[in-house]
């Protein structure tokens, strides 16, 4: 198995010219990255113009729960009701279905143009736009489920068509979580997935495997290793020439940044995500290789993104892409402290901060929370595909068990505790089943430095997790 190479981090940004603090802001995005954003300007004390552009015409909700929950809760979790985050309060204007289509950035401001064709300019923008859904081309007549609207019409199909026929393409996050509620409705559900296990892509074919026994316990068929050739009206057609017939077709097979009204403005990467320090400043640069961007200090130094746009730098893990709930919960807080001067070095490594007297910036693992299929999973950290996976009990027995994706680079120089203990460190861990552990994962996981851990207590289900840290 290759060795994961080191991180690719970015080159040191030009430091930006003093700015002025900002009078007026744009937030683009009115999901959770921007809820969160309007409201981290106000508890900062900024008190100048913030205006908020979405594109759903509905106020700010939590995404998670439509699939997760989508027959016990028919309306989305409110984030006003959840996190107390009322945009209509915070912000100077709320355009709900107006969204953005055009960007121009300038050293001395920032222009947006809307759907409605007004153009808004301000000191700073914060992109936080979300993402769409992939659908193939000629999969128009394939659902998909990604907007509250979405989530209202297929809960309407569920209630009204008994042993409605439901094809799912894709057993990612969304395709198994939907496939588990759907059948429980009394769905015929089939999930077709071309890869060789569910979750392939996100937790690799190993740990992947382990899961397709659950497909059938929920009343579920599974054909991995089964491309789709076509969609239409009347189901999908295989790759192999089998034709499945269908009710509804939904497209599962993932989601992408919502930025293709950026292209030619910011450098996008091949994700359409935007390259980001650490605290959500622009690099100008869509790869770490690129040279400067044609974007100087003074124009990057008004242009922020946060949530699923954008690829932000971590110290652990090195350049993530966005698309994780935490991400999008957390980053907006420390973007803010950053746009607003309160933070003037939140980039900067925390050896550096420590000799400049700053405290600690808080850093926050990549965190999924799945409940699919009767389990729940909690994947905490940033697989690569390249790791060892070692498991922490059986997935067989039926109860809660783990697996630690382990960095193979200490194994040029292997190293051991005095009691002969393979020592490893922790890209990412699985956790099934077993939510009473999940926040003393996220907490080792959160700590901004490597996780390295004795692998034979760290395997041991009687040992707890934390005491196999060293």
């Amino acid at each position: 198995m290759p060795v994961r190479p080191a991180p690719r981090r970015y080159p040191t940004l030009p430091t930006p010219p003093s700015l002025p603090r900002p009078r007026s802001v744009v937030v683009v995005g009115a999901g959770l990255a921007g809820a969160q954003s309007v409201a981290a300007l106000r508890n900062h004390g900024f008190d100048g113009r913030i205006t908020l552009l979405g594109a759903e015409g509905v106020a700010p909700y939590d995404r998670p729960p439509l699939s997760k929950e989508l027959l016990t809760r028919p309306e989305p979790v409110w984030l006003r009701d959840d996190l107390g985050v009322d945009v209509e309060e915070l912000a100077d204007e709320v355009r709900l279905a107006d969204p953005a289509v055009r960007l121009e950035p300038e050293p001395d401001a920032v222009a947006v143009t809307t759907a409605s064709g007004d153009r808004l300019v301000a000191d700073a923008v914060v992109l936080a736009v979300g993402s769409e859904p992939v659908r193939p081309p000629g999969w128009e007549t394939a659902w998909t489920l990604h907007t509250a609207a979405d989530a209202d019409r297929l809960r309407a199909v569920l209630k009204e068509k008994a042993g409605l026929r439901l094809v799912v393409v894709g057993a990612g996050w969304i395709g198994a979580e939907l496939a588990g509620v759907a059948a429980g409705a009394g769905a015929d559900v089939t999930v077709v997935e071309a890869a060789p296990a569910p979750l392939d892509r996100q937790l690799g074919p190993a740990v992947g495997a382990h899961l397709v026994p659950w497909y059938a316990a929920a009343g579920v068929r599974l054909r991995t290793g089964e491309p789709v050739a076509d969609v239409d009206a009347g189901g999908v057609t295989l790759a192999s020439g089998e034709h499945l017939p269908a009710d509804v077709v939904l497209a599962a097979v993932g989601a992408r940044p919502a930025s293709g009204w950026l292209a030619g403005s910011l450098p996008l990467d091949a994700r359409g995500g935007l390259r980001v320090d650490a605290a959500g400043r622009l690099t100008g640069r869509a790869s770490p290789t690129d040279a400067a961007g044609r974007l100087g200090a003074a124009t990057l130094a008004r242009i922020w993104a946060v949530g699923d746009v954008a690829t932000r730098e971590h110290p652990v893990f090195g350049p993530v892409p966005g698309g994780h709930w935490s991400a999008a919960l957390h980053d907006p807080e420390t973007t803010v402290r950053a746009l607003l001067g309160i933070d003037e070095s939140p980039a900067e490594p925390e050896e550096l901060r420590a000799r400049l007297g700053l405290p600690p910036v808080p850093r926050h693992a990549p965190y999924v929370f799945s409940r699919q299929l009767g389990h729940d999973l909690a994947l905490l950290g940033l697989p690569s595909g390249v790791e060892e996976v070692a498991l922490r009990g059986d997935p067989a027995s039926g109860g809660p068990w783990a697996a630690l994706y382990l960095e193979q680079a200490l194994d040029r120089h292997p190293q051991h505790t005095h009691e002969g203990h393979r020592v490893a460190l922790v890209r990412a861990v699985l956790l099934v089943d077993s939510p009473r552990e999940v926040g003393a994962v996220r907490r080792l996981m959160n700590r901004g430095e490597p996780l390295r851990v004795d692998v034979d207590r760290a395997l041991d289900p009687t040992v707890r997790l934390k005491d196999a840290v060293l």
